[in-house]
């Protein structure tokens, strides 16, 4: 059976709210025991739809739904704060080739607070609703649709099993905070494919909140390929809310353009992430500028892959979690920072990463110098004071931010166990006037192995391989017309063949 929602008294003119009658076509179609709500060409403004189970709502070529930034007529459907949404239900559907328009722009605006760079994040003011909110559906679809200009996040699944999302387009401001643009959240079960996100948030994101941990558990079994990602966040994202497990999650195929990081992993707040591959990724990462205030920026300083665990607040204690298992293979980036990997402590560990036919070429893209590693969240530590080797300026920061100088080696280590790099190619551009140094520095590693990587360093009298505190390692192969090794004295059982 199918549903016009003209038949239940939609306007499509773009100012009546045409919420209620969408409504009345989607319970007609899910008390007659399903089908599609049809929504033709027009302009729908309205607020707080909610999907049902059995339900396809079908938005045909021209049709666009429009969100309402009223308040009170999300908190008039029962606090469902989002646009589109639906709880609780199975076999919900959400396709066509028409667009869901968040209007992002009225709430938004540039107050130019980093001076004149104009890459910092937008402020914002007033009531930003979320543009979906599909919580516990078994059996959802997301297809065709194009979302644009979200306020807030685009399309939040939380608690979903079996998840279909194809060939849909996020088109929102890339300046604009908090518009990430998939989320699966404590989901089961999701398949991301043939998309096209360009946000200003972190593209797609998988997470386990605090929220909906408690009450749907681990996210697992996820692939997400095919797709064209831009963010000045991270392009691909595992966290950073990790209030449950993540595992078997692969990546593969994707194009990632102008992010402040290609692949982001962080554990903060106790779970195991393991067993994650990443295959076939392609793209570009820069750092953007920050604003004046913090902690508005974005996170990433033009690192192509990011992976660390440590405490989400500065003087907090105790484990918060564990990374493991995870393949890294045939990336091919542009690059400004490095491809970092960090452990906050033995207690919270990093083990067991493995690097394959990764082609990193630094050259800067952006405006802001390089040099600069950026933890956030996290508390810094004693890195704040700077861990650097090449002789960098002393931290020019504030003492409570998780930004600081650092030198850029193209892979740095520091805690890992068991990591293997092989057939890692590294390419400096221009490196007079940035701070690159080494092709590896490891830091405080154990049962490291390094297979045939090959590059110079950015600087002459630099080695290709820095060894700080560092416990079993093997380098073999190392192509490099560079001093070969340098290993300080707290490094034992090292092997250069």
């Amino acid at each position: 059976m199918q549903y016009n929602v003209m038949n239940f008294g939609a306007q499509a003119n773009g100012i009546a709210n045409d919420a209620p009658a969408i409504q009345s076509a989607i319970d007609a179609c899910t008390q007659a025991g399903g089908g599609k709500v049809i929504v033709p060409a027009g302009n729908y403004l309205c607020a707080a739809i909610e999907l049902k189970s059995n339900v396809e709502l079908h938005l045909e070529n021209g049709a666009a739904i429009i969100a309402s930034h009223d308040e009170a007529l999300y908190e008039a459907q029962q606090g469902l704060a989002c646009l589109i949404g639906a709880k609780h239900a199975h076999d919900v559907a959400l396709t066509g080739l028409g667009k869901i328009d968040g209007r992002g722009r009225l709430v938004n605006y540039n107050d130019h607070a980093d001076h004149g760079f104009e890459e910092c994040p937008l402020a914002f003011r007033g009531f930003r609703p979320r543009t979906t909110l599909f919580e516990d559906i078994e059996n959802l679809t997301v297809q065709g649709v194009t979302f644009c200009d979200s306020a807030l996040w685009t399309l939040h699944m939380a608690g979903c099993r079996n998840v279909i999302c194809d060939s849909i387009k996020i088109l929102n401001d890339d300046r604009a905070a908090n518009n990430d643009g998939i989320d699966p959240d404590c989901c089961q079960g999701v398949v991301i494919k043939n998309c096209i996100v360009f946000t200003g948030d972190d593209a797609i994101v998988v997470k386990t909140s605090k929220q909906m941990a408690p009450i749907y558990g681990p996210c697992e079994n996820i692939t997400i390929t095919g797709c064209v990602l831009h963010s000045r966040d991270s392009a691909l994202k595992i966290g950073t809310e990790t209030w449950a497990d993540i595992r078997n999650i692969v990546f593969s195929d994707c194009v990632a353009y102008d992010c402040s990081r290609i692949l982001g992993v962080w554990t903060r707040d106790g779970a195991t992430i393991e067993r994650i591959r990443a295959n076939n990724l392609i793209g570009s990462t820069r750092r953007y500028a920050d604003a004046t205030r913090y902690p508005d920026h974005w996170w990433g300083k033009g690192e192509p892959v990011f992976i660390s665990n440590t405490p989400r607040k500065r003087g907090q204690t105790g484990y918060t979690g564990t990374i493991r298992d995870i393949t890294i293979a045939g990336v091919d980036a542009k690059c400004e920072s490095s491809l970092f990997i960090k452990s906050g402590s033995a207690d919270s560990p990093i083990e067991n990463i493995r690097i394959q036919n990764v082609s990193l070429t630094f050259v800067r893209q952006g405006t802001q110098p390089t040099g600069v590693f950026d933890e956030s969240p996290a508390y810094g530590g004693s890195s704040m004071h700077g861990e650097n080797t090449a002789g960098l300026a002393p931290e020019p920061f504030d003492a409570t931010r998780d930004v600081y100088l650092h030198d850029i080696p193209a892979l740095y280590a520091h805690g890992v166990s068991g990591l293997e790099a092989e057939h890692l190619r590294v390419t400096f551009v221009q490196p007079e006037n940035e701070a690159w140094t080494h092709l590896v520095q490891l830091v405080s590693c154990r049962d490291a192995a390094l297979f045939r990587v090959k590059g110079n360093s950015a600087r002459a009298d630099l080695p290709a391989v820095l060894l700080q505190g560092c416990d079993g390692v093997q380098i073999e192969g190392l192509s490099t017309r560079s001093p070969k090794l340098d290993a300080d004295d707290a490094c034992k059982d090292v092997a250069l063949l």
